[in-house]
């Protein structure tokens, strides 16, 4: 009796010892190193989701190289994350940018016309700067060119070039590509984190922590 009281001891003390080392160990990823918490969190899209928002602009080499590996991981997102793509903006051409990407969302044809885009400017030098540019590449993937111009154009396309312009302070973007986590963690490249592999990793890393925090 004794010894089975012993060795239930023991055990509950060496337990308790693998916990402690386990939660004294440091974070995998720190805060201020690995990413940065935004200073106030921004609204979601959907609050009962953890969001994953992909900041990119189609003139960013680094965001044409970093597109197929957040496609494969948004592909294969657990179904309790929200993917979204936000396209920066700081100049006039980007803000270009930025609303064919909204009149592509607009008239759903993202899926056809988001990769050819990317192609068009950093593969053949194609800026596509202007309205005229734009239509002849919607229409040569099957988009009317007045249908174009009428989403191009319209208010509701316009608001939301706006609200994104508004929205780039508040997610403290000053790079491409950026990943924001749930409206509150900024994660990019810098001198701790080197490549956009180690970007996803950490983008995991902080899904998790959102989805253990609800």
């Amino acid at each position: 009796m004794i010894k089975q009281f012993l060795k239930a001891a023991i055990t509950a003390s060496v337990l308790s010892l693998l916990a402690s080392a386990v939660w004294a160990q440091p974070a995998l990823y720190v805060d201020g190193t690995h990413y940065e918490t935004l200073p106030a969190p921004v609204r979601t899209n959907d609050a009962e989701k953890i969001e994953v928002l992909e900041v990119f602009w189609y003139g960013c080499g680094h965001c044409f190289r970093f597109q197929p590996l957040v496609d494969h991981w948004a592909e294969n997102a657990p179904e309790d994350v929200d993917y979204l793509r936000f396209p920066a903006i700081w100049n006039d051409l980007m803000k270009i940018h930025a609303q064919a990407y909204y009149t592509a969302e607009n008239l759903g044809v993202v899926d056809t016309v988001h990769g050819p885009i990317f192609d068009a400017i950093n593969l053949q030098r194609n800026r596509l700067q202007n309205e005229r540019q734009l239509a002849e590449l919607f229409a040569a993937h099957g988009v009317d060119e007045e249908a174009f111009s009428r989403a191009f154009n319209s208010f509701q396309v316009r608001t939301k070039v706006n609200q994104a312009e508004s929205k780039m302070s508040d997610y403290q973007i000053r790079s491409t590509p950026n990943v924001i986590v749930n409206g509150k963690y900024l994660v990019t490249t810098n001198e701790a984190v080197r490549t956009q592999q180690d970007m996803l990793a950490i983008v995991d890393y902080l899904v998790e922590q959102e989805r253990s925090a609800q």
